[in-house]
């Protein structure tokens, strides 16, 4: 049996999409073992997968002035030595990065003992942790066409982020249901996020008077952050967060309104759902999805509305210019190479481990 050890962490959106993998990868028969920090998110979030774990030691990198810069090298040469060990017992055909910073001692360790390595850059920009992988790995994923001019010609792949297949088989009257919506009237499915979505959710309930009159509303707005005052409002449903039930709500919303973090721009890509746009503005993030936005605009998949733009009559204007138009919109996402990621990935994934 082939053997594959995912990595990545410190975040879900570096833990998601490997998950998203899980099925592909078993269907190829390969065995799988994850290799993540001892108590990190990604420890939490594989669990309910009955694979194999291993934790390593794992410090930061970070580019501002921090006592922990001087303890955490430490850490990082401790993980380093600790996948390695495991690696070199382990023997895996093919090791698979999503990114943060637990991955680099992992990828590193894996390249000095002439273990294929793929990694996978979300956003537009590479980040510190992947840039520091980049000389160890045999491809290189990405989302973007854009990214593909930063990465060496020899190793950059266009493929896309994998997401999850359930999220394509939800059923529409479910979430009608669930919500209490009518099949007669259109809806927007509002994902704030959980970082920064202020600001998103008070936009969205301040244009919720004009946008009710032809739309209803269901709005993933984050933790502790419902509007009592609007529970029983009709043609608005609000949740701080949902599960198994994603699928249905996107089954059937025919406009989303979002952040533009990488992973769930593709999730939007991927289910061809006319979108909006909101990225974090430059300073509460490095950017990133301002340029993630940007390049969906750009290839056709979206309309985009800087967050200093964001007043109520723009919304709601670009909402029903998006409404009016959608069918370009899903006719341009159709036409994406990126959204089959999951069998692109899967093949980089057998051609390396054979090649070892």
């Amino acid at each position: 049996m082939k053997k594959i050890v995912l990595t990545g962490g410190g975040t879900a959106g570096h833990v998601t999409p490997n998950i998203a993998l899980l099925p592909a990868l078993q269907k190829a028969g390969y065995e799988i073992t994850y290799m993540g920090s001892y108590d990190g998110i990604e420890k939490k979030l594989v669990a309910d997968f009955n694979i194999s774990y291993v934790g390593i030691s794992t410090g930061k990198f970070r580019r501002y002035l921090d006592l922990r810069n001087f303890t955490d090298p430490f850490r990082v040469i401790k993980g380093f030595s600790e996948a390695r060990k495991f690696l070199k017992s382990y023997q895996p055909d093919v090791v698979f990065s999503k990114g943060g910073f637990v991955s680099v001692p992992v990828v590193r360790a894996a390249a000095s003992l002439g273990i294929p390595c793929i990694i996978h850059e979300s956003d537009m920009t590479p980040g510190l942790a992947n840039k520091l992988c980049i000389s160890a790995a045999t491809k290189i994923c990405c989302n973007f066409p854009e990214t593909l001019k930063l990465l060496p010609e020899n190793k950059a792949v266009l493929t896309g982020s994998p997401i999850r297949s359930e999220l394509s088989q939800g059923n529409k009257l479910a979430g009608l249901d669930l919500c209490g919506f009518t099949a007669n009237k259109p809806v927007i499915m509002v994902i704030g996020g959980s970082l920064g979505a202020a600001n998103v959710n008070k936009a969205v309930r301040d244009a919720l008077p004009k946008l009710l009159e032809d739309f209803q509303v269901v709005h993933i707005c984050g933790k502790d952050k419902m509007d009592n005052l609007l529970l029983t409002t009709p043609g608005y449903k609000q949740f701080e967060y949902v599960k198994a039930e994603l699928k249905d709500l996107f089954a059937m919303a025919d406009l989303v309104i979002s952040r533009a973090g990488a992973n769930a721009i593709c999730e939007l890509l991927a289910l061809k759902k006319p979108n909006i746009l909101i990225p974090l503005p430059a300073s509460s993030s490095r950017g990133d999805q301002i340029l993630n936005a940007q390049s969906f605009e750009a290839q056709g998949f979206s309309i985009v509305i800087s967050e200093d733009d964001l007043l109520t009559d723009l919304l709601v204007d670009r909402v029903h210019e998006l409404y009016f138009t959608r069918q370009t919109y899903f006719e341009a996402m159709n036409r994406s190479g990126q959204i089959d990621s999951i069998k692109t990935i899967i093949g980089l994934l057998n051609e390396a481990a054979q090649s070892k």
